[in-house]
């Protein structure tokens, strides 16, 4: 029950949208449900129709339908038996058209009815869990991107993908299935129990003395297809971030030879997976043939009683038929708790992900930045990830409008920290950083990015069209306006080359490319934002020396008129920027120039003469 009220609370805020159809379908779920009792009436009188009046009244009075209802229950029957005497058959009577048509028709007719209800409140219940499941997919994914970087590096995709699909699934199970049936089945029990009721108290009473003792072992059998269900979601996410982790470094398992390796730790989380799985096959199937040999031992109490108190032939066949009946409904009813506890888990992971709160927040009042006029400023910066270190310490650099910054130093040192504090990814622990003047807390996200453009070492293509691709910098940019950033990027050749041209699709992550053709596409999409502010976090760095020397003098056309934050590993492609930084343990351990660095013999020339970059000789570099 509280697993129902959990479930309902969590997912009443998407069915409510729906409620047209879901009252419908639990209004059809009660015709369902109540039409079941029919066949109870239906099978009775056609028995009693087919029975010699020799045996119908051979009972004694005393013992004949007892029960507080009998009177009524047969006023109720004569009035039946005049409506439909003259369409249904009796035996040693002469049949007319009409009793033909009547008992080829009547149980056609009625599980006819049952069927098309039926129909329609399933069908009803799955419109409504298709829309309630997109809805929360949507929701999902929208909160998943209102999320901070922090929330991502703590992450894994099989986890993103685990919330996404498999918690969602199991709703979506609990919802189409377990909603229906939890509507449907109490509804036939307790119709076909009234019906009995009415016909004979006292044999409906015997026959539901079983029903409680089901209850303690579905308690039992489900609580333990929950935990199950808890271990299967987490080696399923195990499962899924190893495929992303393995296939998207397909290369270097295949170069170093890893797929028996690789096939271990499959092997190793597919047992698991088995163990846990069969664990929850047990607790689920379990349920089944506890349900049926109670309700078949209840069926013998039944006969037994019936027997021994002379009941009349079509008085036991309804009877049969009734609790028949009820067998499946009740064996539904016994599955429906695992679809609670499986949903129940999946909500409570969904719950926990919608309270998350993003670490960086626009304010409501957030101030517009239409363009970007005078300078970026760090004030006493320090900035710290969570469990680690500070990677900055009271940090403070001033980046006025149109230099070209360089930042050198060893991994480690803060470099691209900083460019994620440029672009809000993180808010510092202490300090303060300033664009225009404005604290860019105070600022709307949205403004300032749209402000910078970044092109970065890890290179992002999506699996769009090579145009969609170079427009995810400017989202409706028209197509001149893609080809001429393409153009300007040196892209436009090799593009109109491929079999599509703009309308080719470069592959999943690119893969139909090579790295400097890639690197071109995302050095064009930076060309169509058109931002004032060029961020460039190693740009190079994966490149080799002929994709970087064409990837290069793409940048440096994209950095003309810009302001320019240029990471770089290759330490030759800051000759030409205003000033260099060099970075050391979250600090600024140098700055100037690129020749007053490699002359003043410290940290930067360390770093260029291991590049093979000396004073005497500014642009000496080994590839």
């Amino acid at each position: 029950m509280n697993n129902l009220k959990s479930i309902f609370k969590f997912g009443w805020p998407y069915l409510r949208r729906y409620k047209g159809r879901l009252m419908a379908g639990i209004l059809l779920g009660f015709l369902f449900g109540a039409s079941n009792a029919s066949f109870i009436w239906a099978t009775k009188t056609l028995f009693t129709r087919l029975t010699p009046p020799a045996e119908s009244t051979a009972m004694p009075d005393s013992k004949k339908t007892p029960g507080i209802f009998s009177e009524q229950a047969k006023q109720i029957q004569q009035t039946v038996e005049t409506v439909v005497d003259p369409w249904l058959p009796r035996i040693n009577t002469e049949l007319k058209w009409r009793q033909i048509l009547g008992g080829l028709l009547l149980l056609p007719i009625l599980v006819f009815f049952r069927g098309s209800v039926g129909y329609l409140n399933s069908y009803c219940m799955a419109w409504v869990s298709e829309r309630v499941i997109k809805d929360l997919r949507l929701d999902l994914l929208h909160k998943l991107n209102s999320l901070s970087m922090d929330f991502f590096n703590k992450s894994t995709l099989g986890d993103l993908m685990g919330r996404v699909n498999g918690d969602t699934q199991a709703l979506y199970r609990c919802m189409s299935l377990g909603f229906s049936d939890l509507i449907k089945e109490p509804i036939t029990v307790v119709g076909v129990a009234a019906g009995l009721f009415w016909m004979d108290p006292k044999l409906t009473l015997l026959s539901l003395m079983f029903v409680p003792t089901i209850v303690i072992p579905i308690r039992i059998l489900s609580k333990k297809a929950k935990k199950a269900f808890k271990s299967s979601v987490q080696e399923g996410i195990g499962q899924d971030s190893l495929v992303v982790e393995v296939y998207s470094s397909i290369r270097v398992v295949k170069a170093f030879c890893l797929e028996p390796f690789q096939m271990q730790r499959f092997k190793g989380i597919y047992e698991r997976l088995v163990r846990i799985g069969m664990k929850s096959v047990q607790a689920k199937e379990l349920i089944n043939p506890i349900i049926e040999t109670l309700s078949v031992m209840g069926l013998g109490v039944v006969i037994i009683f019936i027997c021994k108190t002379h009941r009349d032939i079509p008085h036991m066949a309804a009877f049969l038929v009734g609790i028949i009946s009820m067998y499946t409904p009740i064996k539904k009813l016994g599955g429906i708790p695992v679809y609670f506890q499986q949903a129940n888990v999946g909500a409570e992971r969904l719950i926990q992900l919608f309270a998350l709160q993003p670490t960086v927040k626009e304010k409501v009042d957030a101030i517009p930045l239409k363009s970007f006029q005078k300078a970026i400023t760090f004030e006493n910066v320090t900035f710290a990830y969570e469990g680690k270190g500070p990677a900055l310490k009271n940090f403070s650099l001033t980046i006025p409008r149109g230099m070209k910054l360089g930042i050198a130093g060893e991994s480690g040192s803060g470099k691209s920290t900083l460019v994620s504090l440029t672009l809000r990814f993180y808010d510092p622990v202490s300090g303060v950083i300033k664009i225009d003047g404005h604290d860019v807390r105070e600022l709307s996200v949205t403004d300032m990015r749209s402000q910078m453009a970044l092109v970065s070492q890890d290179i992002v293509l999506f699996d769009q069209t090579i145009a969609e691709n170079i427009a995810n910098g400017k989202p409706g940019a028209s197509r001149e306006e893609i080809e001429a950033a393409a153009k300007a990027a040196y892209a436009h050749d090799f593009i109109m080359a491929l079999p599509k041209g703009y309308d080719t699709r470069p592959g999943e992550m690119g893969k139909n490319l090579s790295g400097g053709q890639k690197q071109r596409l995302c050095i064009a999409r930076a060309f169509v934002r058109n931002a004032p502010i060029l961020i460039l976090d190693e740009a190079t760095a994966s490149l080799d020396a002929k994709a970087e020397g064409e990837v290069q003098a793409a940048i440096d056309r994209l950095a003309e008129h810009r302001t320019v934050i240029c990471i770089a590993h290759r330490l030759s492609t800051l000759t030409n920027t205003d000033k260099i930084i060099v970075m050391d343990n979250g600090r600024i351990v140098e700055e100037g120039h690129f020749d007053e660095l490699l002359h003043a013999n410290g940290t930067f020339a360390n770093l260029a003469r291991k590049q093979g970059i000396h004073a005497k000789s500014k642009l000496v570099a080994q590839r």
